[in-house]
């Protein structure tokens, strides 16, 4: 009896893996409906492998592929688990290892949005949209003082539960661009320059050399004025990394030196971008204070990690157990810090996050899922690298080590990063890589 039918099931469902994700991605603004859609996909695509018996599952994903995108999770959410058996909030952690279970079928079903050409299509193009929209309604902001994006969410909020997105205090303290994702979550920076690999690639690819140039200066200027330091790494990355390809060395040394030009300008014009480059210049006083001052106060929290690295060598303090473990590790027990009151929340570092809340056990299996990354990445021929070039490229900034961090074990950034390495496993070992070109046959 053939199983052709069976086999199409599933297929026929997971064609709207590509809109699940877009619907993740374009809900990030309001983050309660963005956990929504994520835990109704991770449930969608549990029960659609269980209704087919998980058969057919390499029309979905090819085998590589299913492996490296679980893979890929384990490396992140193993660390987490050992380190909840004796973090400092035991409770906390263990909840949280278990939450955070649900990204695993929500990964299959990213890596399945772009493993045929025309899902990895409609998934490219959708995130590319999306972040040049944020990108234009930040460029309004900077213009008008307003986010129409965020207005119209805020409104919405108002009308519906008589409270904004954001409380007074919050509005009033902002200091830089915040852009759709509001003054109540200053990420905008760091978003934008995660995901913009999608945008230049778009660009270069619809309009050429031209349209790289104007998304790169377009997406560069929200990111400046965005206020994010570790955002400008992150953005000097992308450019370098896929605009070598493009302009070749000559040209991009001409676009760095028009856009240290344009950052001059910024400067002289932006009070807020001028006090972030005179911070950054106390780093030149040669002295721990000037350098703890241009880098915020982190060397204040570094040491703190390293503190619960020494304390917990094995397997860290748990993982988001950062801030319980922090007063008793504080090199400066007292004093106000640079960030204000109470405990720092993270470690502001990949490394030391990894060390600090997960030990050498999460230190380990972090770099085994670089490692495979890399090997699967390697072992991939030239076609399979145009595909996946996007994803791997917003993944590798977005984990750059030498670089400050957003918390990895947080929802928010953890589930950027996850996305991330599924678009990656997914694109890069997708059904197009087979021998024969095709998806698994029927039987």
């Amino acid at each position: 009896m053939s199983n052709a039918a069976t086999d199409a099931a599933p297929t026929s469902g997971w064609r709207w893996a590509p809109a699940w994700v877009l619907a993740y991605v374009a809900l990030w603004p309001a983050p309660g409906y963005a956990e929504g859609v994520l835990v109704l996909g991770a449930l969608v695509a549990i029960v659609m492998l269980l209704v087919s018996r998980f058969r057919g599952g390499t029309r979905l994903l090819s085998g590589p592929a299913w492996a490296l995108t679980s893979v890929l999770f384990f490396a992140y959410w193993l660390p987490e688990l050992v380190s909840s058996f004796d973090a400092v909030d035991r409770g906390r952690a263990l909840g949280e290892a278990a939450k955070d279970l649900r990204y695993l079928p929500f990964l299959w079903l990213a890596a399945s949005a772009v493993a045929s050409e025309t899902g990895r299509r409609r998934t490219f193009a959708g995130l590319a949209i999306i972040v040049g929209i944020w990108t234009l309604d930040a460029l309004a902001q900077a213009v008008t003082g307003t986010s129409p994006l965020f207005f119209g969410i805020d409104s919405i909020k108002q009308s519906i539960s008589g409270r904004g997105m954001c409380s007074a205090e919050e509005v009033a303290a902002v200091d830089r661009l915040s852009g759709v994702l509001g003054p109540c979550n200053l990420k905008l920076g760091q978003v934008i320059a995660s995901l913009s690999p999608f945008v230049l690639y778009a660009a270069a690819r619809r309009v050429g050399i031209a349209g790289w140039l104007v998304a790169a200066a377009a997406v560069g200027v929200v990111i400046v004025l965005a206020g994010s330091r570790a955002s400008w790494i992150t953005y000097a990355l992308v450019l370098v990394l896929s605009g070598w390809r493009l302009l070749g060395w000559k040209k991009l040394l001409g676009v760095f030196a028009f856009g240290a030009i344009a950052l001059a300008l910024l400067t002289w014009s932006s009070p807020q971008v001028r006090q972030r480059i005179e911070r950054t210049g106390h780093a030149l006083a040669a002295n721990e204070q000037g350098v703890d001052s241009a880098l915020a106060g982190r060397t204040r929290i570094w040491g703190a990690a390293a503190c619960m690295a020494r304390s917990h060598p094995f397997n860290g303090v748990g993982a988001r157990g950062f801030r319980e473990a922090f007063p008793a590790c504080d090199p400066a027990p007292g004093e106000v810090a640079a960030w204000g009151e109470g405990p720092a929340l993270h470690a502001h570092q990949i490394v030391l996050e990894v060390l600090s809340e997960t030990g050498a056990f999460g230190l380990l299996l972090w770099l085994a899922g670089a490692a495979l990354a890399w090997r699967a990445w390697r072992f991939s021929d030239a076609q399979a690298h145009e595909r996946a070039r996007p994803a791997l490229l917003a993944l590798a900034v977005t984990v750059f080590p030498f670089n400050t961090h957003l918390a990895f074990y947080s929802t928010f950034w953890g589930g950027l990063t996850l996305l991330l390495a599924a678009l990656y496993a997914g694109s890069l070992l997708a059904h197009e890589n087979r021998p024969d070109g095709a998806a698994a046959p029927r039987t």
